[in-house]
């Protein structure tokens, strides 16, 4: 029986492999020290308006808490990561006022979560059909891609995949950390991989370069605060007091990420599904912002950038628009200014505000 577990192991490894997956381990279930945190992060409102973070179980305890209460049958965690880097520029080395920012993950017309899940139902697979005889008859799997009460990035330290670094992001030595993570938990015992060693040292540029101050302390983030939360999750207005540190960010950021020393030799993506697409990397503001709901629907039809819905992409226009220096966007900022939209009527006047204002 103990060969067979073994053999199921490299099974696994080697179908992560073929299914196109850069990286894979295995972590056990049992409750890391790390999810000791996730309540008193709750607590404090890090979470924002993300309800769904604060999912319960029966016994009114956080789901993600605690894998052994939510999946109790759960013995083994396969942690795969697939890159998405491309060999495009950072967002900290391009400086054209006309243009906003979105993030890198969003740069295709595919949506991360079928690219990830699809690879991770063939290791799913390739695990089932390695079990044999008593086991296979007791066997449970469940796959999950951002779906499940889980909280990725902490198995994926216990399964060797990537340290957790300061910014709360998942870093692997050799990878970087363009890194989408899928997970299979399972019913089997699985011999655990080998921690990831916390390699961010000394370094706090993640922390020094974020712009709004999200990193309160390594390894704590505030989603408030966070340019990804307000450019994706946050609905209507954002707090005056956060839109000029989110610059020309129209739909998430890679800030912390592209100045981690890590990422300086991240290699690029070998995954079609992540080829940017024409006109979405560091795209035209005026274009974002005049955009129709049919044209919407059509450009990002599949992609992530739909989360944060059309009103909310041209809010965040408005507000990279205030933040550009440039006054010829002033006559755009008129029209928006009279949206239907309340998010983006208000964001336009104070984009108008702060350019009449601006001495830079």
């Amino acid at each position: 029986m103990a060969s067979q577990i073994s053999d199921v192991k490299a099974i696994i490894k080697r179908s992560a492999e073929e299914a196109g997956f850069d990286l894979a381990g295995i972590a056990p279930a049992a409750d890391a020290p790390e999810l000791k945190q996730f309540p008193e992060w709750i607590a404090a409102g890090h979470a924002g308006e993300m309800k769904y973070l604060e999912a319960l179980d029966d016994r009114g305890d956080f789901k993600r808490a605690s894998l052994a209460r939510v999946a109790p049958w759960a013995r083994s965690v396969v942690v795969c990561a697939l890159n998405y880097n491309t060999e495009n520029s950072y967002s900290t080395q391009v400086h054209d006022p006309t243009r906003g920012w979105i993030s890198r993950y969003a740069w295709s017309r595919n949506d991360y979560h079928d690219a990830v899940l699809r690879r991770l139902k063939l290791v799913e697979a390739a695990l089932r059909q390695a079990v044999l005889g008593e086991l296979q008859a007791t066997l449970t799997t469940r796959s999950y891609v951002d779906t499940g009460p889980i909280v990725e990035r902490v198995f994926a330290k216990y399964a060797g995949v990537g340290w957790i670094g300061k910014n709360t992001c998942i870093i692997n030595q050799k990878k970087g950390s363009w890194l989408f993570l899928g997970v299979i938990l399972t019913s089997l015992e699985l011999a655990p991989d080998v921690p990831a060693p916390d390699r961010c040292g000394t370094c706090t540029r993640c922390i020094e370069a974020c712009p709004t101050d999200a990193i309160l302390a390594p390894y704590q983030l505030d989603s408030n605060k966070c340019i990804s939360y307000l450019t994706i999750e946050k609905r209507g207005s954002i707090p005056e007091s956060l839109r000029a540190g989110m610059g020309r960010h129209i739909f998430g950021c890679d800030i912390c990420q592209d100045v981690c020393p890590w990422n300086r030799k991240a290699p690029a993506s070998t995954a079609p599904e992540f080829d940017p697409r024409p006109g979405l990397v560091n795209p035209a503001l005026a274009w974002l912002a005049e955009m129709s709901a049919e044209e919407f629907r059509a450009v990002f039809r599949g992609s992530p950038v739909r989360r944060t819905k059309r009103s909310g992409l041209r809010r965040n226009a408005a507000i990279a628009m205030g933040n550009s220096g440039n006054r010829e966007f002033l006559s755009l900022l008129d029209q928006l200014a009279a949206d239907e939209d309340e998010s983006v009527r208000e964001s336009a006047h104070w984009a108008k505000t702060r350019l009449l204002t601006s001495t830079e």
